[in-house]
C-alpha cells in the first residue's frame, strides 16, 4: 500500500471515530424533527426518542414532551395539561426527568401532568393545538407563557425545513449536522416568513384574545384554568421591563382581573429571589434547574 492509500485509510478511520464520538457523546446526527401544520404552525414530530448532549428527550404520539398515557387518568388521579413554549418544553438542554411537568408530577401524587409544548409557540399556536387535539380529559389546564409571547405572531410552518432549528429530516451524518449548524452561514429564510415575523397590528390584543379562548375551552371541558407568565432575565435587572412590555403586562393583568382568571406572575416571585436572580436563568429567557423548581412549586401549589 502506497502512502496515498495509507493516508486515505487513516483519514477514513479518523472520520469514523469522529462520527461515532459526535453521535454517542453529543447526539448529533439525530436531532428532534418537526412537522408542518397549517393551523398550529408546527409540532414536534410524534413518537420520537433522542438523546442530545446527554439529555433524554421523549415525544409521545400527540407531539407532547410526555410519556404515552391512557385516554383517561386513573381513578383518584388528577390530570393536568400544561401547554406552552420552550419554557416548559425544556429543549435539548433539559433531561426528560427535569422538565417542569415531570417535576410537578413527582412532587405531588397522585398527579398526572401532560406537556404539550414546542419552542417559540405563543398563545395562538397553543389555542390551535387545543382546538385540534382537545384537552385529553384534563382536570386542570395550565398555560405557561413568557413576556415575549404577548407579542407572538400568527402560526406559520414556513420555518420547518428551512430554519436549522426546525429540521424535518435527519442529516446524513453527525459530521454533516455539526458543519451545517456551526460552521456554515445560516440559510436564507423565506421572504414570507420574515413578513409574518414583522406582523403589524395589535399583536398583544390578539394574543390576549387567544388566552381568553383557551380559558373558554377549559371551562367548556369542565377543567380549571391557570395562567402563568415568566419574565425575561432583563426584566429582573436594573434596566427592567421596557415601556411596551409594561403596557402589555398591564393589559394582561387587567384582563385576568376582569375575566377572573387565576394568574401567576413570576416577575414579582423571581424579584423576591433578588440574591440569586442570575441563578434562575440559563440564558436571557430560559430557566435553569433552580428556576424550574420555583416555577413547578408555585404551579403545583395553585392546582
Amino acid at each position: 500500500m502506497n502512502w496515498i492509500g495509507i493516508a486515505i485509510a487513516l483519514l477514513s478511520i479518523a472520520l469514523i471515530f469522529l462520527e461515532l464520538a459526535l453521535r454517542i457523546r453529543f447526539g448529533f446526527g439525530d436531532p428532534l424533527l418537526y412537522i408542518a401544520d397549517t393551523e398550529i404552525g408546527y409540532l414536534l414530530a410524534p413518537n420520537q426518542s433522542v438523546r442530545r448532549f446527554g439529555n433524554r428527550i421523549e415525544i409521545n404520539p400527540y407531539s407532547m414532551r410526555s410519556r404515552k398515557f391512557a385516554p383517561k387518568s386513573e381513578i383518584g388521579t388528577k390530570r393536568v395539561l400544561m401547554i406552552g413554549d420552550s419554557i416548559i418544553n425544556g429543549g435539548w438542554w433539559t433531561d426528560q426527568k427535569d422538565v417542569v411537568s415531570e417535576l410537578i408530577a413527582r412532587s405531588s401524587k397522585p398527579l398526572e401532568v401532560l406537556n404539550a409544548s414546542a419552542n417559540s409557540w405563543s398563545p395562538r399556536n397553543e389555542l390551535a393545538y387545543l382546538k385540534r387535539f382537545g384537552t385529553f380529559n384534563a382536570d386542570v389546564i395550565v398555560l405557561v407563557i413568557n413576556t415575549d409571547d404577548l407579542f407572538g405572531t400568527q402560526p406559520t410552518s414556513l420555518a420547518v425545513g428551512h430554519d436549522r432549528n426546525y429540521p424535518n429530516r435527519k442529516p446524513i451524518s453527525a459530521i454533516v449536522e455539526v458543519v451545517d449548524r456551526y460552521l456554515l452561514p445560516a440559510p436564507e429564510l423565506p421572504a414570507e416568513l420574515k413578513k409574518i415575523q414583522s406582523e403589524g397590528g395589535d399583536r398583544v390584543g390578539i394574543n390576549l384574545d387567544a388566552i381568553r379562548q383557551i380559558r373558554d375551552i377549559a371551562i367548556q371541558n369542565k377543567a380549571e384554568f391557570v395562567l402563568a407568565m415568566t419574565p425575561l432575565f432583563r426584566e429582573l435587572t436594573p434596566s427592567g421591563s421596557r415601556d411596551y412590555e409594561i403596557t402589555a403586562r398591564q393589559r394582561l393583568t387587567k384582563m385576568t382581573q376582569i375575566e377572573q382568571i387565576q394568574y401567576i406572575d413570576f416577575l414579582a416571585i423571581f424579584q423576591a429571589e433578588s440574591s440569586q436572580i442570575q441563578d434562575l436563568y440559563r440564558d436571557h429567557i430560559h430557566l435553569s434547574s433552580s428556576g424550574n423548581r420555583i416555577l413547578s412549586d408555585r404551579i403545583r401549589n395553585s392546582i
